[in-house]
C-alpha cells in the first residue's frame, strides 16, 4: 500500500470522536435545570450526553443521569470536575467553559463552537467583559442611543437587592432616567435582540429603583442565580423570585453568536 494512502491511528482516533456544540452545550446547561420536566434543550442531546459519558468514566456522574438531560445533578458532576481542574469560584460554577470542556474532552469527544466571556474591561465605571460589551454596543446601534450602566458585573455581595445575578459576569443593570415607558420597552426589545435576556424593572417588584436588568445567554462567567434566571427566560418567566409570566417584549430568543451569524 502506497504511504501516501496509510492514515495515521492519531488521524484515525480524531475523526472518530463525537463533537460537543459547546454553544448547546453550555444554553442546556442554563434551561435545562429551570424545567419543571426532563425536557432536553433542542439540538443539544447528542452534545450533553457525550459530556454526560465523560463525566460518568470519571466517576462523577451516576449512570442513570446520563440522557442528555443537563439538570441539576449534571450541573453538579460538572462543578466537581472543574474543582478536580483546580478552579474554584466563577470558574466552578458548573458551566461549561472552554478550558474545562476541552480537558474533559481528552480522547472522547471534540469541541465545536467554542465561546467565552473574553478579558474584563470597564464602562461607565464598572466592569464587564467584553462580550458584554459587544452586546452592548450593538443595542446601541440598533436604538440609535448610548446607553448608560448603573450596575456592571463581577461584583459580589456589591448590591443585596440583587440577590447574586451580578456576582459574576454578563449581568448589567441600565439606567433609564428619563425614558418614557415606551422607550424603556423599546431597549429592552433591542438587548433581548442581540443576545440578553432583558427585562425593565420598578420600584413595586423590589427594592430598587426604575432600570432594565439585562443578563447576556451563554456567558460563560454567569452566577448561578444569573444562570437561572436565563433558563426562566427561556421558559416564559419574568426571572424574579415569585416567578412570574415574562412581562418584556417577546421576541424571538437567541443568543449574541446566533444574532452575529444572522447580521
Amino acid at each position: 500500500m502506497p504511504a501516501s494512502a496509510v492514515t495515521p491511528r492519531s488521524a484515525q482516533t480524531t475523526a472518530a470522536l463525537p463533537v460537543v456544540d459547546m454553544e448547546a452545550t453550555v444554553l442546556a446547561a442554563q434551561i435545562d435545570p429551570r424545567r419543571a420536566d426532563s425536557t432536553q434543550t433542542p439540538g443539544a442531546h447528542d452534545s450533553v450526553l457525550a459530556v454526560e459519558k465523560a463525566l460518568q468514566a470519571r466517576n462523577l456522574l451516576d449512570a442513570k443521569w446520563v440522557d442528555g438531560y443537563f439538570g441539576t445533578t449534571t450541573i453538579t458532576a460538572y462543578a466537581a470536575f472543574q474543582r478536580s481542574l483546580g478552579y474554584s469560584g466563577l470558574a466552578a460554577n458548573g458551566l461549561p467553559g472552554q478550558s474545562s470542556l476541552t480537558a474533559l474532552g481528552q480522547g472522547r469527544f471534540t469541541v465545536s463552537r467554542v465561546i467565552g466571556p473574553g478579558a474584563k474591561v470597564k464602562r461607565d465605571g464598572y466592569t464587564i467583559n467584553t462580550r458584554t460589551q459587544a452586546m452592548l454596543t450593538e443595542a446601541e446601534r440598533l436604538l440609535g442611543r448610548t446607553l448608560k450602566l448603573d450596575q456592571g458585573s463581577y461584583n459580589p455581595g456589591g448590591d443585596p437587592t440583587s440577590a447574586g445575578t451580578h456576582d459574576g459576569g454578563g449581568v448589567v443593570d441600565v439606567n433609564v432616567d428619563g425614558m418614557s415607558a415606551a422607550t424603556k420597552t423599546s431597549v429592552a426589545k433591542a438587548l433581548r435582540q442581540v443576545g440578553f435576556a432583558a427585562w425593565v424593572r420598578n420600584p413595586t417588584q423590589g427594592d430598587w429603583p426604575w432600570h432594565i436588568h439585562a443578563a447576556a445567554i451563554n456567558d460563560t462567567d454567569l452566577s448561578t442565580q444569573a444562570q437561572n434566571q436565563i433558563g426562566d427566560y427561556y421558559l416564559g418567566f419574568n426571572g424574579l423570585a415569585n416567578h412570574g409570566a415574562d412581562d418584556g417584549p417577546r421576541i424571538a430568543i437567541q443568543t449574541w453568536e446566533d444574532y452575529q451569524r444572522t447580521h
